[in-house]
């Protein structure tokens, strides 16, 4: 009698190995290189001593690299043309009160109610419009395209647009376009009071914060705050009852 023996199991199969995971698509920014950094010093200050002398019409991307001491190429790389140039400059001089907003302490940052808050920015950028309005009038002239679109201009306007919709303003958005309208460039001259231009209008020089006289911004401030103050105080309330956020 035959003995029968059962079948060898088939070897079972090798699972596959795991492939090793893609490196990360994710490149970590690199730090600005020193020169890179000067570069860019350099040409912000060049653009400021151009237009404190020259007024926004006459400045090349020619004469900016040039009172630089670096190269065309060097300017277009970083800053793209000369309306990018001018939005780089705008940036850096609002860079306090972007800050301000943020981390700052009340009224200007967060914390206080909607209309201390409205009045503290307005007053932060009535005195950086009026120290800078060759800045303001360049950036206009050279970003007329997209001057709306600009980022620091989105910037303020989302917050203006907050603090009304805080405040019950009806239709802030477009509200918030009309306040910031007031810091254009040729109101500003209009409305600085005698003895603060530094030559015709394309010459006003810029000043930095400290030098211009302590009411410079003064009737500017004073007009937009009154505006502000209404539009707020008129708001319908959200619900019966409810306080308009006027308490300072």
């Amino acid at each position: 009698m035959t003995t029968s023996h059962p079948a060898p199991k088939a070897p079972e199969p090798t699972p596959p190995r795991p492939e090793p995971p893609e490196p990360s698509k994710t490149k970590t920014p690199r730090p600005e290189r020193a020169d890179a950094t000067r570069n860019r010093t350099a040409v912000l200050r060049a653009t400021e001593r151009l237009l404190a002398a020259h007024g926004a019409q006459h400045i090349s991307i020619d004469q900016v690299a040039a009172a630089a001491g670096v190269g065309k190429g060097t300017i277009f790389r970083r800053f793209g043309n000369r309306p990018g140039l001018f939005a780089a400059l705008l940036e850096e001089r609002a860079a306090a009160i972007r800050e301000g907003i943020e981390t700052g302490p009340p009224p200007l940052g967060p914390g206080a109610a909607a209309l201390p808050r409205l009045h503290a920015f307005l007053d932060a950028l009535a005195d950086l419009a009026t120290r800078n309005i060759a800045l303001f009038a360049a950036h206009e002239q050279a970003c007329a395209a997209d001057r709306f679109t600009d980022p620091t201009y989105l910037r303020w306007h989302r917050h203006v647009s907050a603090l009304l919709t805080a405040a019950h303003v009806p239709d802030p958005a477009p509200t918030a376009h009309i306040l910031l309208g007031a810091f254009d460039a040729d109101l500003v001259r209009l409305l600085r009071p005698e003895g603060t231009s530094a030559g015709p209008p394309d010459a006003t020089s810029d000043t930095a914060p400290g030098t211009a006289p302590a009411d410079a911004p003064d009737r500017l401030t004073r007009t937009v705050r009154n505006l502000a103050t209404a539009l707020v105080r008129n708001a319908p309330a959200e619900a019966e009852g409810t306080p308009h956020p006027t308490d300072e």
